[in-house]
């Protein structure tokens, strides 16, 4: 079966990878609901699966590895769950020109679930301000990781 033509969408907005999981025990996995076979991310799900480490407590898988070429056909990809050292699935993937697919198996565990690239329904910044110890310098991190010093 070619996966350009015959796909499922994944196009939900708790698939994005900024989707952020407030209530875990409301949280949907994968594990009962998704049959195996190509998938394409769509709407607020993003155009693609995620590519880059997904923090934790957002719907958290990605793509360990980069998309490939149309020329390259279908490849095999490692999808990391949290962790990529010991909670990952191996999945197929094709670039189909205008848009990418990917061969999804059943998951091993019920709280996991596939994410594409969207940002998410709700953008939430969260700032933590810091006293250093007897220095009298603060330090704040913000949701993307950049820290600065004032």
């Amino acid at each position: 079966m070619d996966g350009c033509h015959n796909y499922i969408v994944l196009s939900e907005a708790d698939r994005a990878q900024g989707h952020i999981v407030i209530n875990a025990s409301n949280y949907r996995g994968d594990y009962f609901d998704l049959e195996p076979g190509w998938y394409r991310f769509q709407g607020a799900a993003g155009d693609r699966m995620a590519d880059k480490c997904v923090p934790m407590d957002h719907c958290g898988t990605w793509l360990n590895g980069t998309h490939p070429t149309v020329a390259e056909g279908v490849v095999i990809r490692r999808v990391c769950f949290h962790n990529c050292r010991y909670d990952y699935q191996y999945i197929r993937v094709k670039n189909c020109g205008a848009y990418f697919v990917y061969a999804l198996p059943r998951l091993y565990y019920p709280v996991y679930r596939y994410c594409g690239n969207g940002r998410g329904g709700k953008c939430l910044r969260v700032f933590l301000i810091i006293s250093l110890d007897k220095v009298g310098r603060y330090f704040s991190i913000s949701s993307n990781a950049t820290i600065s010093f004032d």
